[in-house]
């Protein structure tokens, strides 16, 4: 190492030049390369993998507590819904609550199934994954609090120029490993 100001040599650890008393400049940390950084958005796909797949879980379980309120509600569990001012003496045809039980039904089905191949698809980092898992981020915003939360942060680290180079260039290979590079 040499001094900015004489050029005079500088031995390991000295805190100035001897000759001219410069300063030494302290030593600039080399910057992440490209290896930490996919090795740090492959640990982000992890742990979104990870999320869709217990968000996949937790709509099941909420789509089962809905749906069972909902059949008790229509079953009249909860007392005679004819006499509140809402129906004015005369119920609904039975199959209309028969019809919208089912239509929910296969909302929550679709909406879990688009959360599990979401997962997979981010899970063994495919094209068709990332897709699928900007749809499901997309039609998740919509979904109070957590829905909204997951969707936004799979927005983040699915789109932009840089976080789509650095999803393209990760494959994963259950031989190689999670950072074995193709290409």
């Amino acid at each position: 190492m040499f001094c900015s100001g004489c050029g005079n040599a500088l031995a390991a650890g000295q805190p100035a030049c001897a000759q001219c008393g410069r300063p030494v400049a302290p030593v600039i940390p080399p910057v992440p390369g490209f290896q930490f950084q996919l090795e740090n958005y492959a640990g982000k796909l992890r742990a979104l993998s990870l999320v869709w797949v217990l968000y996949a879980g937790y709509s099941v379980l909420k789509g089962f507590a809905g749906l069972a309120f909902f059949h008790a509600f229509i079953s009249n569990h909860f007392g005679n819904l004819s006499d509140g001012p809402w129906f004015n003496g005369s119920m609904p045809p039975e199959w209309l609550g028969q019809a919208i039980f089912h239509a929910v039904w296969i909302s929550v089905m679709i909406r879990v199934a688009l959360a599990l191949l979401a997962a997979w698809g981010l899970h063994e980092r495919t094209q068709w994954g990332r897709i699928v898992a900007i749809v499901a981020a997309f039609l998740n915003l919509l979904h109070p609090l957590i829905g909204t939360a997951l969707g936004i942060w799979t927005l983040v680290v699915l789109l932009g120029y840089r976080n789509s180079t650095l999803y393209e260039q990760l494959s994963w290979n259950p031989q190689a490993g999670p950072n074995h590079q193709v290409g």
